[in-house]
């Protein structure tokens, strides 16, 4: 198992999570970003800047994850590439998405975003919050436990 960070957008209490957790369990985790970012790299954890434009971490992600792997992400569109290709994705939030799910979710997001282009006011996330670092914690503890 390899954990893949979509970690230009994630919070630094998830990645601080993270990176303990890779120190803890030997996996290892990869960040990968289109910004330059500080981590405590270790044989566990690694990161990589990619190229900047839109989808390029994604595109890695995608391509590089296998069936073995999980992938932390709010990118529905990432997480739907890396179910289909058998891979666990969960979100900051403690979402997990996997092939039971991520078709209705991504349909709901599809369906979202066809709202806001017909100038449909759909608000945005609520802010990130402590609940939400716990229920990741949560999440991410038990899929490790399962590995």
């Amino acid at each position: 198992m390899k954990i893949w960070v979509d970690a230009d957008a994630c919070p630094k209490a998830i990645k601080d999570i993270l990176v303990r957790a890779a120190e803890r369990t030997g996996i290892h985790t990869a960040f990968i970003a289109n910004q330059w970012m500080t981590l405590p790299l270790s044989d566990t954890v690694s990161f990589e800047q990619v190229g900047s434009g839109l989808d390029v971490a994604d595109d890695k992600i995608a391509d590089e994850c296998n069936s073995e792997d999980l992938v932390i992400t709010a990118d529905i569109p990432l997480a739907l590439r890396a179910v289909n290709k058998g891979a666990l994705a969960l979100d900051p939030r403690g979402t997990l998405y996997d092939s039971n799910n991520i078709g209705q979710i991504s349909d709901m997001r599809n369906f979202m975003s066809e709202l806001r282009e017909d100038g449909v006011q759909t608000g945005g996330p609520k802010p990130f919050s402590q609940r939400d670092t716990l229920a990741f914690a949560n999440a991410l503890n038990k899929i490790l436990t399962k590995a």
